[in-house]
């Protein structure tokens, strides 16, 4: 009251002079009407505050569980004057929720209420196969425990503890078993491939599988062919693999062995070569003797492999073959290379022509290259009467001359060749020397026959 009658006479003062001024709104200023004078405005003073009657402004701070460390400004006896400033804490096992710190305001509240909240953690869940026990339940500083069934280990952190944030330490454990199961696979066997054949086809029964623990087993893995396979000739080792509820394995294995019967492996004739169905020398398959270009077949060409291990009839031999020239066509004297030999034929209207000299020289510097590629060359120069023909040093008629000239287009003006192939088709012309690399790779190119192309695949150029 004392308070209010002091400042009754400075709040009439404001109005009286508000009732005959003009006031200029946010200037500060008001201007007075009839003297026209300029006055500041005058801010009221503060209340002034008796601590000594008011001790206790706020209400006292009672904090349940915890702590109120209070800063007065009149001193430690004054806990809750106004400007008291208070610092808020709980005890072990709590956590304060609201501020930290309250200060007392004018309108006599703190600023601010703050309680303290026991610290739990969530309840652990259950352990599959497994328990545990906790010395407090869920309340901070909780021991829990854990323990797994007979027969089950327990991986992961053995004991969990409730910490001050509210979560258990380290991670949830599981209780696993590590005993494989037992598996026992069939007995190993062997069996003989049938006639004709590379093969045979066995049958088992699948393994027995038991499991120590829950007895349940997740899978059973199959590691080689499925039961009625084909098996080839050898040894193959089939594996089984179990895996129960807990991923433990355990594995087991057995050997098929496959037989074959056999005759001795035939050897190749010299200048020739063998084909033989299958594998080339088990029961049943049979060989076929054939030559290379330029030489024949002298005895049987084919043997089979029989049931005793033993082939039939004999070796033949691969012959040089013979050219006869004494014939009364040229057409009889294309017929001894048909599926044998591959013609070169030369052209040249005398011994003298450089093309022609050129084109022996090299052809004679690449003799083992076209005997590999099987090409034999002729030659039919000069002019008749004195016309010369010959294939190595078998001499030609000047009949059999003019019908290969007639029948092959091949004229005696200028120098010209020809390269016919195994079927005495006209393949390639040439009227300038032929360099050997070029009519090489027009054979590997284009004339090779899949066997011949194989056999150059398989074996290194002899001529290199």
């Amino acid at each position: 009251p004392r308070m209010a009658q002091e400042a009754a006479p400075v709040l009439l003062v404001v109005l009286a002079r508000l009732v005959s001024s003009t006031w200029h709104e946010g200037s500060g200023y008001y201007l007075d009407s009839h003297t026209n004078e300029v006055y500041t405005e005058e801010q009221p003073p503060e209340p002034a505050l008796d601590y000594r009657r008011v001790p206790q402004w706020c209400a006292a701070l009672i904090i349940h569980r915890g702590e109120a460390t209070c800063y007065s400004p009149r001193g430690s006896s004054y806990r809750s004057s106004l400007g008291t400033r208070c610092e808020l804490s709980c005890t072990h096992g709590y956590r304060l929720v609201g501020p930290s710190a309250v200060q007392c305001l004018p309108n006599r509240h703190w600023s601010g209420m703050a309680y303290c909240r026991q610290i739990r953690c969530h309840v652990l869940p259950a352990v599959l196969r497994g328990s545990y026990v906790c010395s407090a339940g869920v309340q901070m500083g909780s021991r829990c425990d854990y323990t797994c069934l007979p027969g089950y280990q327990l991986e992961g952190d053995r004991s969990r503890i409730c910490m001050e944030d509210g979560h258990w330490s380290g991670s949830e454990p599981v209780c696993v078993d590590l005993e494989p199961p037992k598996i026992r696979c069939p007995e190993s066997r062997e069996r003989l491939a049938e006639p004709g054949k590379l093969t045979a086809t066995v049958y088992w029964d699948p393994p027995h599988v038991r499991d120590s623990a829950d007895g349940v087993i997740k899978r059973v893995m199959l590691r080689g062919p499925e039961p009625g396979s084909e098996f080839p000739e050898g040894e193959h080792v089939i594996r089984y693999t179990a895996h129960d509820q807990a991923y433990n394995r355990a594995s087991c294995k057995f050997s098929i062995r496959i037989q074959v019967r056999r005759c001795p492996v035939l050897k190749p004739p010299q200048n020739g070569y063998i084909s033989c169905t299958s594998d080339g020398n088990n029961y049943g398959a049979t060989c076929e003797y054939l030559c290379d270009g330029g030489y024949e077949r002298q005895g049987t060409s084919l043997r089979v492999c029989q049931s005793t291990q033993q082939w039939t009839g004999s070796q033949p031999l691969c012959a040089p073959m013979q050219i006869n020239t004494d014939v009364n066509s040229a057409t009889r004297l294309l017929d001894q290379f048909h599926e044998k030999r591959r013609l070169f034929i030369i052209s040249a209207p005398d011994p003298s022509n450089r093309y022609y000299k050129m084109q022996i020289s090299m052809l004679q510097q690449a003799a083992c290259g076209l005997d590999l590629r099987h090409v034999t060359t002729m030659e039919l120069v000069g002019q008749p009467p004195h016309e010369v023909g010959r294939i190595q040093e078998h001499q030609l008629s000047l009949g059999i001359i003019e019908e290969l000239r007639r029948f092959l287009h091949l004229t005696r003006s200028h120098f010209n060749a020809v390269l016919l192939d195994k079927a005495g088709a006209d393949r390639e012309r040439y009227i300038s020397p032929a360099s050997p690399e070029e009519i090489f790779a027009f054979i590997d190119t284009y004339l090779l026959s899949e066997r011949e192309a194989a056999q150059r695949a398989q074996s290194a150029d002899p001529c290199e």
